[in-house]
């Protein structure tokens, strides 16, 4: 079945070219993975496949009868310079010379592609509103097409798609049964698209609006307006990553703008900032990007006002990433995790060059107050620890109570002071932690301390599938470390000079 559906559609697209075109690309081997066929007045036509291979299928150039032949058996083509194919997804779109003669064409074959959601599922089912980024041609408006269908067919939700270049739904006035059961809203030129979106909430009671690259200030605005109205919005924009639109004015709003703040001397100092800093001014369009980095490979940012703020602020963000085998089985290969970053060596002396002599107060939350009054004694810095945050220049915890929604992370950001992670509450890591933000040297570390760090970076490795680096140590302990490793069943090498030699642990 799904054979004789491709054959159809493939068909159609073949049947409007010339027949000195149709004939060597249908006996093609590889018809299957056509992307597109170019045509220019005065160039050989070309075939373009998957994985950047192109086709040049004869050496005859293109003429003027041959882009009539193909304009005359197509749709009428609209104000964006695309026409389609009726009841197909195919695109055809125009290039133009001054006077708006058609001296070029792109024919890319539109296909609907089932299950290609099935990897995101859970999070079209929220209810979230979804934005989707990706390159051109990554698969975004196929991920729109599904999962308009499955809402609106296995969900029995009223799903409208807002199809401003009919890629979504098709040519022609009845849309392709790719959509499903969802109802589809034509737009007359893609000026018009914002109004187009708006009337859909208004007039036909969706419970989802689908629409397509959304690149303009009004277009974001509808979409705002649409999200407050309670609809779930899920769409596309331009852009590869979260990255892109922060830094794009038009675009921002989608992500919930950004403003240029002044702070105060007290409060740049409390941030350990600039006074001049960017911060986010309202809640986002959509809850939830997806970032398609490859057909099979997908970024999820579950919270994106919280992503956005950790952008901003210079702290690293990642978001979880899942992948479709090639045997079919979706894997997660990275877990979402808000990484707290210690501040450097060269911060950390500023930050003690600032406060002069005074003493830099830790308020520690799930972390040994005696061993980490010890540390302090030990390493003779200028430190002291505090009962509340009324007063604390920094907070130290463990990662397990570091958690996004956790009562003292809520806290510490409404007292604007900066959360310092260490991975256990043992003396080893609060020693650590200590001589690193202090920029203090200390004893050597014991045999237990470098095997223990192995054994935490092991753990990351086979979680992450990224190569880990240890702390610089002699000889001897990275033999130790060698071979817990190996043990583990890791790859591992010694990189770096003496005396900063270290161990590297690589996934198996």
């Amino acid at each position: 079945m799904i054979k004789d559906s491709f054959e159809k559609e493939i068909g159609l697209l073949l049947d409007v070219l010339p027949a000195h075109l149709k004939t060597p690309l249908a006996k093609h081997t590889d018809l299957a993975d056509l992307i597109e066929v170019i045509m220019d007045l005065g160039k050989p036509p070309e075939a373009r496949f998957t994985k950047d291979r192109i086709l040049q299928m004869e050496k005859q150039l293109i003429t003027q009868d041959d882009i009539h032949y193909v304009t005359s058996k197509v749709g009428q083509f609209t104000s964006d310079n695309r026409a389609g194919i009726e009841r197909t997804l195919h695109r055809i779109s125009a290039m133009r010379n001054r006077q708006g003669k058609i001296i070029g064409l792109t024919l890319r074959f539109g296909r609907a592609i089932f299950g290609t959601i099935d990897i995101i599922r859970d999070v079209i089912e929220s209810g979230q509103n979804i934005l989707f980024l990706g390159p051109p041609g990554i698969g975004k408006t196929t991920k729109l097409r599904e999962a308009s269908r499955v809402l609106a067919d296995e969900f029995n939700k009223r799903v409208v798609v807002v199809d401003t270049s009919n890629e979504i739904g098709g040519d022609g006035d009845v849309p392709h049964p790719g959509i499903g059961r969802a109802r589809r809203m034509q737009v007359e030129s893609p000026s018009k698209q914002h109004q187009v979106m708006i009337e859909a909430v208004e007039n036909h009671m969706p419970q989802v609006i689908v629409v397509d690259e959304i690149g303009t200030e009004a277009e974001a605005s509808a979409a705002r307006t649409i999200a407050e109205r309670g609809v779930q919005l899920i769409g596309t924009a331009h852009g590869n990553s979260i990255e892109n639109l922060i830094s794009n004015p038009t675009l921002s709003d989608l992500i919930g703008g950004i403003q240029s703040v002044i702070l105060g001397d007290e409060e740049a100092k409390r941030r350990h900032t600039k006074k001049s800093v960017l911060e986010r001014k309202a809640p986002p369009t959509f809850g939830v990007c997806v970032e398609i980095m490859d057909k099979n490979v997908f970024a999820i940012y579950h919270d994106v006002a919280k992503t956005v703020d950790a952008i901003l602020q210079e702290r690293k963000f990642k978001p979880e990433i899942r992948v479709r085998t090639k045997q079919g089985i979706i894997e997660v290969k990275q877990k979402a995790e808000e990484a707290i970053p210690e501040p450097s060596l060269e911060e950390a002396e500023e930050i003690i060059k600032q406060k002069g002599e005074q003493d830099v107060r830790i308020y520690p939350f799930g972390v040994h107050r005696s061993q980490l009054e010890r540390g302090i004694r030990a390493l003779g810095i200028s430190a002291s620890i505090v009962n509340s945050l009324d007063g604390a220049d920094l907070v130290l915890t463990v990662k397990s109570k570091a958690k996004p929604n956790n009562k003292i992370v809520k806290a510490a950001e409404e007292h604007q002071i900066p959360i310092h992670v260490i991975k256990r509450n043992v003396s080893s890591q609060i020693n650590k932690f200590l001589k690193f933000y202090f920029g203090v040297g200390g004893k050597e570390v014991s045999d237990d301390e470098a095997i223990s760090e192995a054994e935490e970076a092991i753990e990351e490795v086979k979680n992450t599938f990224h190569s880990v680096d240890l702390s610089p140590q002699n000889a001897y302990i990275r033999r130790l470390q060698h071979r817990s490793i190996q043990t583990a069943g890791l790859r591992s090498e010694s990189i770096g000079e003496e005396p900063k030699r270290r161990v590297r642990i690589y996934p198996s």
